[in-house]
C-alpha cells in the first residue's frame, strides 16, 4: 500500500497520540487532515447511477469487507438495506441500525455500547456514533430557526429569473426548476406535519417519506412554480408560529422514525433546514 494510501489513517494515529497527552488542538488539525484526504479521494471516484448497479456496489463493497473480517451484524446489515434498494424503498432503522464505533481501535457494534470496548477497553461513552444523517445534529434551535425563515427568500429570489418548465428532468436525469420546487414544497410539508405530531403527539411513530420520488409528480400540483413557491412559503410560516413559540424545553419533544430511530423536534428542524440549503447550488446552476 502506498505511503498516500496510509496517510489518513497515519495522522488519526499521531492525532490520537497527541490528544493523550492533552494536544487536543493539534489532534484536531490532523483529525481534520485526514478526514479532508479521504473525502477528497472519495470525491473523486466514479460512483453508479443506476439502481441495479448501486445494488452490484454495496454487495461488491460488503464482500470486501467480509473478506478482512468485518462483523456479522455489520455484513447482515448491508445486506438487507442492499435488499430494500434492489425493491425500490429506503431501509428501515431495524434493518439498518446505528453504528457505534469505538474511537481508540475502531471496533464496530451495531447497538449503543454498555460495557467497555471488547478490543482495547475503551469506555462505552468514548465510541462515536453514526447517525444516518449529519444535518440532524448540524444546528441548534437558534440556528434551525434562522434558516428556515431566511431560506424562502432565498428560494424566491432565485426564482425570479428561472424557467417556468414543467418536464421532469433532462438527459441526465437532473431536476428542472419546477421539480426542484415541488421538493422544497413536499418536504416543508412533511416538516410541517412531523412538527405538528411531535407537538400533540407522546412519542408518535413516524412514517419515512421518499420526497424525492414526489417531485416528478405533476397530480394535483398547482398550475405554474410560482404558485408552488406562494404554497411552500405559507406553509413555511405557519411552521415557524409553531416553533417559534415554543419553550425551549420542547424542541427534545421525541417520536420514533422508522427510518432514523429516536428523532426529536430540534433535529428534524435541522434536518429540513440544511436540506434545503443543500438546493440552493442546484437551483442557481438551473437559473
Amino acid at each position: 500500500m502506498s505511503q498516500e494510501a496510509t496517510l489518513p489513517a497515519e495522522l488519526s494515529a499521531l492525532a490520537a497520540k497527541l490528544e493523550g497527552e492533552g494536544q487536543y488542538n493539534l489532534g484536531k488539525l490532523l483529525r481534520a487532515a485526514g478526514a479532508s484526504l479521504t473525502w477528497e479521494v472519495a470525491y473523486q471516484q466514479p460512483v453508479p447511477a443506476e439502481r441495479e448497479a448501486l445494488v452490484e456496489a454495496v454487495a461488491q463493497a460488503r464482500d470486501r469487507l467480509a473478506s478482512i473480517g468485518a462483523s456479522q451484524g455489520l455484513l447482515s446489515a448491508l445486506t438487507q438495506g442492499a435488499a430494500a434498494l434492489a425493491d425500490g424503498r429506503l431501509p428501515l432503522i431495524h434493518e439498518t441500525p446505528d453504528p457505534y464505533v469505538c474511537r481508540t481501535c475502531g471496533y464496530l457494534l451495531l447497538s449503543p455500547p454498555v460495557e467497555p470496548c471488547p478490543r482495547c477497553q475503551a469506555q462505552p461513552a468514548t465510541f462515536r456514533h453514526y447517525v444516518p444523517m449529519y444535518w440532524l445534529e448540524a444546528l441548534d434551535p437558534f440556528e434551525a430557526l434562522t434558516a428556515l425563515r431566511e431560506t424562502p427568500d432565498r428560494v424566491a429570489n432565485l426564482l425570479q429569473d428561472a424557467p417556468d418548465t414543467v418536464n421532469g428532468t433532462d438527459s441526465d436525469g437532473q431536476w428542472g426548476v419546477r421539480q426542484l420546487m415541488a421538493h422544497l414544497y413536499d418536504a416543508e410539508t412533511l416538516l410541517h406535519e412531523r412538527i405538528r405530531r411531535l407537538l400533540a403527539e407522546d412519542n408518535p411513530s413516524l412514517s419515512s417519506a421518499a420526497t424525492f420520488e414526489l417531485a416528478t409528480q405533476e397530480a394535483q400540483r398547482p398550475p405554474t412554480t410560482q404558485a408552488i413557491l406562494t404554497a411552500y412559503r405559507r406553509s413555511r410560516q405557519e411552521t415557524l408560529n409553531h416553533l417559534e413559540a415554543l419553550p425551549l424545553s420542547d424542541w427534545w419533544r421525541a417520536g420514533r422514525h422508522e427510518e432514523f430511530g429516536t428523532v426529536t423536534v430540534g433535529q428534524q428542524a435541522s434536518y429540513f433546514a440544511v436540506h434545503e440549503i443543500t438546493h440552493l447550488t442546484q437551483l442557481e446552476r438551473l437559473r
